[in-house]
């Protein structure tokens, strides 16, 4: 009797266990279905999210190419430079914008043809007294940029600086791909980066300055000596301009700031129009948010040339 009693309890217990093993497993795959419905929910969202991006970056090549049509120069107060509230679409939301990329000091002008350019190098000396960065800065970038070996004096670093390091790696000897790449460069230290990003660019090929829509900061690269006073006047007297704005260079060139400046500030690095643009939008779908970074170049007939595009995904789950 007892151990009929005992096989009724073990065959009990084995029963619970069975039991209980059924329901572990059970959850286990419900909870990995369920999970497996969220990150496909958020990558179609994602999809769906770049593809309203795309259209936003369609919208901002019409718009510039309308905007070359009706105006010779480019200027904050024009239908491009409007910062537009956000659109919504089927499930969810598309926000964009269109920058300036000449509206930046852009490094690539530093050295032209693989050779340093004296003018740009000066502005770029400019550029970083007035951000308090250490002017021993220019002397690796170009570096990093010219064709040749030589170590310019006395900051500068060529292949045997980087060779030491762990891992090794050598100069690129061509312009910029992005600025993340000046992380790779002597003395560019993340901060410093994070204080010179909002005021320079790298565009694949020297470039002008767009006073008309150049901060008061990058303005004061354009000659030694400008102040923070000096580079607000300058903005103010774009402001009281008509529509905003510089016709031509020249009456810029004459303002009392700029003026009279040895060496005299250079006209062919200053223009009132612009070729190079960046669309920037964002849109959110459901779960999932999208970004998207598209360098745009307009030639002079107007086409609107996608040049590079920077995606990035985000799930908003996953972020709180």
């Amino acid at each position: 009797m007892r151990t009929a009693e005992r096989q009724r309890g073990v065959a009990l217990i084995t029963a619970l266990l069975v039991v209980a093993l059924a329901t572990v497993a059970a959850v286990a795959m419900a909870t990995r279905q369920q999970l497996d419905i969220r990150r496909t929910g958020n990558l179609l969202h994602g999809e769906q999210a770049y593809t309203y991006l795309l259209g936003a970056e369609s919208w901002a090549r019409v718009v510039l190419t309308r905007d070359l049509r009706n105006s010779s120069i480019d200027s904050l107060s024009e239908d491009w430079a409007t910062l537009l509230p956000a659109s919504f679409v089927e499930g969810g939301s598309v926000v964009g914008r269109i920058r300036d990329a000449q509206a930046l000091f852009n490094l690539n002008s530093l050295v032209v043809g693989g050779q340093p350019d004296a003018p740009a190098i000066e502005r770029y000396r400019h550029l970083l007294e007035a951000l308090d960065l250490p002017v021993e800065l220019i002397d690796p970038l170009v570096d990093w940029m010219d064709a040749d070996v030589n170590v310019r004096f006395p900051d500068g670093a060529e292949d045997q600086t980087y060779l030491l390091l762990q891992p090794a790696y050598r100069t690129s000897n061509q312009p910029l791909a992005d600025i993340s790449e000046l992380r790779l460069i002597r003395g560019y230290e993340p901060e410093g980066i994070e204080v010179l990003r909002p005021h320079v660019v790298a565009l694949p090929g020297p470039t002008s300055l767009n006073v008309n829509t150049a901060s008061a900061t990058v303005l004061r690269s354009l000659a030694p000596g400008l102040s923070e006073i000096d580079g607000a006047n300058l903005i103010s007297a774009r402001a009281a301009a008509a529509d905003e704005a510089f016709a031509e260079v020249a009456p810029f060139l004459a303002l009392p700031e700029l003026a009279g400046k040895q060496p005299p500030v250079d006209a062919a690095a200053v223009s009132v129009s612009s070729e190079w643009f960046v669309f920037e939008g964002q849109a959110n779908v459901g779960q999932a948010s999208a970004r998207l970074s598209t360098l745009l170049h307009r030639t002079a007939d107007g086409a609107v040339e996608v040049i590079q595009r920077r995606r990035e995904f985000v799930s908003l789950a996953e972020a709180e």
